[in-house]
């Protein structure tokens, strides 16, 4: 068993992810599920540590000695992976998940309409949010792309690790690994104002500090483009403001009402067919959203979401779930499984 023959499995059979864990053979993520890769040994403590210390540097085995887990990325001939070594029950363990060499593009990946619209900002705070392996990078590389392929703009990306690896096109692209080109989210974000960027894409918003300094940077005349592993706007935009302290929280409501653009929050649920269905849930900040969002009624953004959408071009989960089960994309137990608001999507759908 050698490691990159496990890597062209992945490729092989379409999968979006290769786990390695002691115990067990190694197994595939498959349209969402883990299946075994039938014929292969079950992985021993020994042949752990042979097979994945092969690909590390000697920095990558001190970083791992010194705090029991690294990420970094890998690239073969015909794609990358995001890969984190950590340890299970004494063990070395490891996850991959493949990225596509060439982010797909936005009619490739039939992203809403919208979606055209959202990159042309030339300021504010767009937000791409959903669980772990909804999506959300390959979204906003897509985005990005877009961006690539039509506008003069400098765009810095700050990522742990790199996974798409864009080629300038119209824009001139700055990949920037964190701890490897930059210590910090942050840290990078507040340099990036003093690199003359148009874009800046943040791989996640993770504490207090990076939210604050990606306000900053979208209220400053830049187009900040980041995830969050929240399922919804409402609880995004909640999320934001209690990361902050009681009495900072009006002031970076304030200051969110006037930088929001949009989240677009997204699961990827199993089609009948096979392969997986993109839901979306959009939202678009107006005057009315803005005013609530200062005004501290997050929980009535809900129902401004429902009002006048052809003209907001916003769209509730439970209407995108709605349509794919009426083009017979998805089953109604698949949706119910991944709705957010399933007694809403039961009622719509008696």
């Amino acid at each position: 068993m050698e490691l990159e023959f496990l890597l062209e499995q992945v490729i092989r059979f379409n999968a979006s992810d290769l786990h390695i864990v002691v115990g067990a053979p190694p197994h595939l993520r498959i349209d969402g599920r883990l299946r075994a890769l039938e014929g292969l040994d079950i992985i021993q403590p020994e042949d752990s540590e042979k097979l994945l210390f092969t690909i590390l540097s000697d920095k990558q085995k001190e970083e791992l000695k010194k705090n029991l887990e690294v990420d970094f990325s890998i690239e073969m001939a015909s794609a990358r992976f995001r890969v984190n070594y950590y340890y299970q029950m004494g063990n070395l363990a490891a996850a991959f998940r493949i990225i596509p060499k060439h982010p797909l593009t936005l009619d490739e990946l039939h992203s809403p309409s919208v979606f055209k619209e959202l990159i042309k900002k030339e300021k504010g705070l767009v937000l791409v949010t959903g669980p772990t392996g909804s999506g959300k990078s390959t979204t906003l590389a897509a985005m990005i792309n877009e961006i690539n392929e039509n506008y003069d703009k400098h765009i810095i990306t700050l990522e742990d690790p790199i996974e798409f690896v864009h080629q300038h096109k119209k824009s001139l692209i700055s990949h920037r690994n964190i701890k490897e080109d930059t210590l910090s989210f942050a840290r990078g974000l507040r340099a990036a104002l003093r690199e003359d960027p148009d874009v800046i894409l943040v791989g996640e918003l993770r504490d207090k500090e990076t939210i604050h300094a990606a306000l900053t940077a979208a209220e400053t005349g830049h187009v900040v483009f980041a995830t969050l592993h929240t399922n919804s706007a409402v609880q995004t935009i909640n999320r934001i403001i209690d990361v902050f302290a009681a009495n900072e929280q009006d002031q970076i409501r304030v200051q969110l009402s006037m930088t929001l653009v949009s989240v677009i929050s997204q699961a990827l649920i199993p089609r009948i067919e096979g392969g997986r269905e993109a839901i979306y849930e959009i939202f678009i900040n107006n005057a009315a959203t803005a005013n609530l969002i200062r005004e501290n009624k997050i929980t009535q953004l809900y129902s401004q979401m429902q009002l006048n959408q052809q003209e907001t071009q916003m769209l509730t989960q439970t209407q995108s779930l709605l349509e794919a089960i009426k083009a017979n994309k998805i089953s109604v137990e698949e949706a119910l499984k991944y709705a957010t608001r399933p007694d809403e999507l039961k009622k719509a759908l008696k």
